[in-house]
């Protein structure tokens, strides 16, 4: 229910996709679900991990290893998109990255990924901003990076880029998340410093 994750519903929503939004207050959800129509469906965390096949974790990243442990096993067989940046604000009104400089979140994350799950770092490469209007953009798409160590998994994340409003990209396994995560070179908040088409992210890799 955070920035990211409201933007992903209502993009989603708007390519047609259905969406099950979950949060800790559910007053919270059911009012995201009102508003977005007949796509949308509200529900505790527990049962929209049960119904959904695919979970976008738009939650803060120290709080996703909380999640792990407390729905192992509904997250058994699910798709886990994490857009997690490891970043807290810094004394000088900026962020500052929580791990270590060479760490990534999406490895980190993928460590302890519950047993039978799978697992793909994306949608976190574009602040909340830019996902909203940037989305569905023409006559060229803008694109989303993402990164996963499961190939069987490409089709499915690339389908829920597309019906997002996006162009997805794979970078590769998640040895390549650090890239797409805050300050990595493929980040609207790294070098890349934009948004870019398919063909400005191809000559970027």
């Amino acid at each position: 229910m955070g920035n990211i994750g409201k933007t992903v519903a209502k993009n989603l929503v708007k390519g047609n996709r259905p969406v099950i939004i979950a949060s800790r207050k559910i007053e919270d959800a059911n009012a995201l679900a009102e508003q977005l129509g007949s796509l949308a469906t509200a529900t505790e965390t527990a049962e929209a991990i049960k119904e959904a096949d695919i979970i976008v974790l738009s939650v803060w990243f120290n709080t996703i290893k909380e999640l792990f442990e407390q729905y192992a096993e509904e997250l058994q067989g699910k798709i886990i998109i994490d857009p997690s940046n490891p970043i807290a604000p810094d004394e000088n009104g900026g962020f500052k990255k929580i791990i270590g400089d060479k760490e990534s979140a999406g490895q980190l994350n993928a460590e302890i990924l519950p047993k039978g799950a799978k697992f793909a770092k994306a949608f976190g490469t574009l602040g909340a901003v830019s996902l909203a209007d940037t989305a569905f953009q023409t006559p060229e798409k803008s694109v989303l990076f993402y990164a996963t160590d499961d190939n069987t998994i490409d089709c499915s994340v690339e389908q829920l880029i597309a019906d997002s409003g996006f162009d997805g990209i794979k970078v590769g396994g998640l040895d390549q998340s650090i890239r797409i995560e805050v300050f990595g070179d493929l980040h609207e908040f790294g070098a890349l410093g934009r948004t870019v088409t398919v063909a400005e992210a191809k000559a970027k890799l």
